[in-house]
């Protein structure tokens, strides 16, 4: 009787979360498809009109902001939806890049990165260095989400950040790996049936990672799992009388997040042929915070917003002053009292669940 009673106070809170994260329709809805339709648009006609003018450098410039969208999708997941405000995210963007230089520095030289148990050869295969860079970051989510779930607020902010320095002082400390002078990726990794060292063709393959990783959200977010993990993230006193635990829904998040935050990092290495401990940094966690706070928190697309917004300044002001970080602080600063749901907010509106 108690169970029962249990689930029936809620399942308002889960309808709740279920009609928020529904589609919405109206003029509401017109305008936010819109804006998403424009915002992916123009990142996929940029670069091509850049590419048929000869203008190589923006179509590597968008497939940058392509793949740091794409490493703060995986972080929206779990600050956005989940609540989870980690501040070392960048322990799996650098992890994912290490992964794809390593495995490139074996294959062109044709030694085994390890011998002992078994012979591990390397490959310069994105496939198989995409794979191996999500389930190795995945493993290491699946660790330090273990760990630091167990606690909440700030303490949950610097064990995320531990983890994420020992990483970076770690990689920094690796000789066999070029230490803190970095790693260079002399080729490209490849692709069946693609010229991934063509600029436009390595734009769409990033462009095609951000699409799957945002479906990837949206679907997670629609399911039940979303329900429960937007529940957690509200009340989780209110989920766990509905008989759902809420750690293992956040760590599952955690874990889906790392993997993507990963991949971005095996693209972004490949992209500027090199990686180094500065992708481990804090300061680049700090920079995807910026990023997903500037797009809109819990914002599907708000990550792809905050990207293009970050990625223009640095470029246009970096190129002016070295001291646009400071305009940067200024955009953040009116973001946060004037349109707290970022540019996504600002240019579609409220969402309901807002």
């Amino acid at each position: 009787m108690t169970n029962n009673t249990s689930l029936t106070n809620g399942a308002p809170q889960a309808a709740t979360a279920h009609t928020a994260l529904a589609p919405k329709t109206g003029s509401h809805f017109d305008r936010k498809g819109l804006v998403q339709m424009a915002l992916l648009g123009l990142l996929l006609l940029v670069p091509v009109a850049a590419y048929l003018l000869g203008h190589i450098y923006y179509v590597n410039l968008a497939s940058r902001m392509t793949i740091i969208a794409m490493a703060a999708v995986g972080l929206n997941l779990a600050i956005g939806y989940g609540g989870m405000v980690s501040f070392g995210h960048a322990a799996y963007f650098g992890l994912g890049g290490y992964v794809a230089g390593i495995s490139a520095y074996h294959a062109f030289d044709y030694s085994p990165f390890m011998t002992w148990p078994f012979s591990v050869p390397g490959s310069d295969s994105l496939l198989v260095v995409w794979l191996v860079a999500a389930l190795l970051c995945a493993l290491l989510a699946l660790v330090i989400g273990a760990i630091s779930l167990r606690t909440t607020g700030v303490y949950f902010i610097m064990i995320t950040l531990a983890f994420a320095q020992m990483i970076y002082y770690f990689a920094n400390s690796w000789p066999t790996y070029g230490g803190e002078d970095g790693l260079p990726i002399y080729i490209r990794n490849t692709l069946p049936l693609v010229d991934s060292s063509h600029s436009l063709t390595y734009f769409l393959i990033c462009f095609t990672g951000l699409v799957l990783a945002m479906a990837i959200t949206s679907r997670l977010m629609k399911s039940r799992f979303g329900a429960a993990l937007t529940m957690a993230r509200l009340n989780d006193v209110r989920l766990a009388t509905a008989g759902i635990s809420p750690y293992p829904i956040r760590l599952v998040a955690f874990v889906i997040s790392a993997a993507i935050t990963g991949l971005a990092g095996a693209l972004y290495a490949d992209l500027n042929g090199f990686v180094s401990p500065n992708m481990l940094s804090w300061h680049f966690s700090g920079e995807l915070m910026v990023i997903v706070i500037l797009g809109g928190v819990g914002r599907l697309y708000g990550p792809l917003a905050g990207a293009a917004l970050f990625v223009m300044m640095e470029t246009l002001l970096g190129g002016i002053t070295q001291y646009w970080q400071l305009f940067l602080g200024l955009v953040l600063l009116g973001v946060v009292l004037f349109a707290k749901h970022g540019v996504m907010g600002w240019l579609a509106g409220r969402e309901r669940n807002e």
